[in-house]
């Protein structure tokens, strides 16, 4: 932002070439504590200790004595960090290395991507036609997310620091100078990025304070600050797909004695209105609509899942607390409040419009997610649509911030492109379909900053569509459909794409589109406006997915039926050399969720598999994406039941179709695979030879005992209370059936793992062991419930392969 420009927040003139306030002692302390840390290669900064500033006094009189007494989670401060010296030339680039997460500069010239050629995920950037790529931070910690401000003077980045499952937010200049914390950097606190504001002056961060476990005897269960919670405020949306009796109050929605308070999401009344003319809500309250809150005043107590509410009706003391601030990384001007939420899953700032007066806000536990539309004047809320799973980035304004784009499942099986016309004051005033597919899931939207155009990626049964369409104004308002134009894919998965302004004459405009494939690593291809997608020079060519060896195999589809009748798929990955005509020995593969789904893309794991002639088939089993609302729903409570029955199924279906050997069957999964794992093998004992459990849960009761609290609160939603549903979870357990366990067993976990706790895998070994069977456990170090270093992820790929060797093939 140029000198004297004008805040669109907050409406008052900054000058940037003036000096940041003076440092406070401990903020000062603070700065030369990160120092120390980062000097010293700790993994974590010890930056922002006791006494950062805090944050300003917005609208609301947020601060030290507001909001009830409470202060809002550490406004993010920025910490400036010591330079990094980093080669100037290139390092040589590992062959088989993978490129994603594209952010481009206003240019659209530069690209600022995420990169493992070094054997870490890190920070690079490059121009969008050339093949030179440096490294920006050359820091150990796995970096997640990247985003390039819209005037050009920062990247915004964020790290996990060791490996582990907290998350913090940094900025560099695109020099490589200048790298500081912008949030996260508290010991115990985790912070994420939100969106630019439009003229970059200011990054969205939300702040996770520390906080002790909601349940009296336990917490919570999947990632920090986005995986999962509940939120308080309105009571929850229902969805579309039957759910089992009751089940819909055990979403991890609770109310909070004390009633909501002025600037907490939620506050303040909502119109009701459904979407294209559907019925308004009533006592049976339609799927989808703008959601209503009660009249200000405390709501009725709901028994939910936080403990009690604190002195005068207060927060009670075991809530973790989300806020959403907005941050200069130049530490110019005071953190501005947007939004705060105790007991919350997640509070991304999505966009804001160019004047400042609206925020569009993500909140909620996965599986029930909403957009808020919130006043940034009064910090209340304008109105809330239910949003799906999936991308945190869910919709934008357009620039004259009277149309909200989403992204949205409201009163539907599949996402589609939502629009809503919105008044002066954010309340929306109509709601109306743009774009939609029969059977497909809208699961990445991108708006181009000027409004006028948006790229569309369809879930087509695994596969990616992508698609550029049309946005003139009003378009969609009154329902019809938006001209499109198809993109050829080279692969069959895009995983971001990002619209590229032409940034004055000769910008290349277009898009940039993060593609992965069945044979070839993750890349960044770029689609100038009008033609085919170009791989950009610094990403991997296709024939350099592995160094050597035999060739990536194409998955085959696979459909199926459950003994329930419920069609099921997946992806079937025959060894090559295999003969078609005889059994092989098989490898049946669960992903994490419940909600992921089974892409085909290469995997290194697989490839470890098929080139020691083990066949693999990676089921999408019930609760998985992809294929509508009511399959993520149908193994909701004892549905679950069915969803570990359905691994057996796929087991039978595979034999019977005279691809698998059925004395030669493994079973192995990662997180609520490695959960589906350890059920598979006490449920159907006599099935497996033996199985491979990644950082799976084996006890519900020592998991909700031990995981992150907010992590929890959306556990609850899936599995089940911890409190109300203690029985259903025992039965759900594999350690309460450990003595019929029969197959050896092979644990791996990473030892900064505070989603699923390493004590998970550690009591299942010993239990299994103490029963007579065959158990080990690897620990892999400075990793977290996602391993990120390529070092560990070699050792576990051919450690978990030599144990299924030896099984299935000795």
């Amino acid at each position: 932002m140029a000198a004297d420009a004008r805040n669109p927040l907050t409406g008052a003139r900054e000058s940037r070439a003036g000096s940041a306030a003076p440092a406070t002692p401990a903020s000062a302390a603070a700065a030369s504590a990160a120092a120390t840390s980062t000097t010293a290669g700790a993994s974590t900064a010890a930056s922002t200790a006791a006494g950062l500033p805090g944050p300003g006094h917005g609208p609301s009189g947020y601060g030290p004595g507001g909001h009830g007494g409470r202060v809002p989670a550490t406004a993010p401060v920025a910490v400036p960090l010591p330079e990094v010296h980093v080669r100037r030339d290139t390092p040589a680039p590992v062959t088989a290395h993978g490129c994603w997460y594209p952010a481009a500069d206003p240019t659209g010239r530069q690209v600022a991507f995420i990169c493992n050629r070094s054997g870490v995920p890190q920070l690079w950037t490059g121009p969008v036609d050339g093949s030179e790529a440096r490294l920006l931070d050359p820091g150990p910690d796995p970096v997640t997310e990247v985003s390039w401000s819209p005037d050009g003077r920062w990247i915004a980045y964020t790290t996990a620091p060791g490996g582990g499952e907290h998350t913090r937010v940094l900025c560099i200049r695109p020099d490589g100078t200048g790298r500081r914390v912008l949030g996260g950097a508290e010991p115990g606190s985790s912070a994420y990025p939100g969106r630019w504001t439009r003229d970059g002056s200011a990054l969205a961060v939300t702040v996770a304070a520390p906080a002790v476990r909601p349940f009296p005897d336990g917490g919570t269960g999947h990632a920090p600050g986005e995986q999962a919670g509940a939120p308080p405020g309105p009571p929850p949306l229902p969805r579309a797909g039957a759910l089992p009796p009751g089940w819909s109050r055990r979403d991890g929605h609770a109310v909070l004695l004390g009633g909501v308070h002025p600037g907490e999401v939620g506050a303040g009344p909502h119109p009701v209105l459904p979407v294209d003319g559907a019925p308004p809500r009533g006592a049976a309250p339609g799927i989808g609509t703008i959601a209503t809150h009660p009249a200000p005043g405390p709501p009725a107590p709901v028994p939910g899942l936080l403990a009690g509410a604190g002195p005068g009706g207060g927060r009670g003391a075991g809530e973790r607390e989300l806020a959403a601030y907005l941050a200069d990384p130049d530490g110019v001007r005071s953190p501005e409040l947007l939004a705060t939420e105790a007991g919350a899953a997640t509070l991304r700032v999505c966009d804001t419009t160019a004047d400042g007066r609206l925020a569009l806000l993500r909140r909620g536990p996965r599986g029930r997610r909403e957009a808020v539309v919130l006043r940034t004047a009064n910090l209340e809320t304008a109105c809330v649509l239910q949003v799906a799973d999936g991308d945190p980035w869910i919709g934008r304004f357009s620039p004259d911030g009277r149309t909200l784009w989403l992204r949205s499942d409201a009163d539907r099986e599949f996402a589609a492109l939502l629009v809503a016309e919105l008044g002066p004051d954010g309340d929306c005033l109509r709601l109306s379909v743009a774009a939609e597919r029969d059977g497909a899931d809208l699961e990445l939207l991108a708006v181009s900053d000027d409004g006028r155009s948006a790229a569309l990626a369809w879930n087509v049964q695994g596969r990616s569509e992508l698609e550029t369409v049309a946005l003139p104004d009003g378009a969609g308002r009154d329902g019809v459909p938006l001209p499109a134009g198809p993109v050829p894919l080279p692969h069959e998965v895009v995983t971001r794409v990002v619209p590229v302004e032409p940034g004055g004459p000769g910008g290349p405009g277009g898009l940039l589109a993060a593609l992965s494939g069945s044979r070839r690593r993750p890349g960044v291809w770029r689609a100038p406006g009008g033609g085919p997608p170009v791989r950009t020079g610094w990403s991997s060519r296709d024939e350099d997915v592995i160094a050597s060896g035999h060739p990536p195999v194409r998955p085959e589809p696979v459909r199926l039926r459950a003994r329930d009748g419920l069609p099921l798929g997946g992806w079937y990955y025959r060894a090559p050399g295999q003969d078609h005509g005889r059994p092989a020995p098989c490898v049946i593969h669960l992903h994490g969720g419940p909600e992921e789904q089974e892409r085909p893309v290469f995997n290194p794991l697989y490839h470890e598999l098929l080139g020691r002639g083990l066949d693999v088939f990676a089921p999408d089993v019930r609760g998985s994406s992809g294929s509508g609302r009511s399959f993520v729903d149908a193994d909701l409570g004892a549905g679950r039941f069915a969803a570990i029955d359905d691994v057996a199924d796929c087991a039978a279906h595979a034999v019977a179709a005279g691809l698998a050997d059925p004395g030669r069957l493994a079973v192995m999964g990662r997180s609520y695979g490695g959960y589906l794992t350890l059920a598979s093998l006490v449920r159907h004992p006599h099935l497996f030879r033996t199985g491979v459990a990644v950082c799976g849960m084996s006890d519900f009761a020592t998991f909700f005992a031990g995981t992150e609290p907010w992590i929890a609160e959306s556990a609850a939603a899936k599995y089940g209370h911890p409190e109300h549903d203690r029985e259903l979870l025992r039965a759900l357990s594999p350690m309460s059936r450990i003595e019929d366990l029969r197959a050896p067993l092979l644990a791996v976990h990473g030892e900064h793992d505070t989603n699923v706790p390493f004590g998970e895998s550690e009591q299942v070994v010993r239990a299994a062991r103490e029963h007579g069977v065959p158990a080990e456990l690897l620990v892999l170090r400075n990793e977290g419930h996602e391993f990120l270093r390529e070092g560990n992820r070699l050792l576990f790929r051919r450690t978990a392969a030599e144990w299924l060797e030896r099984y299935l093939k000795g």
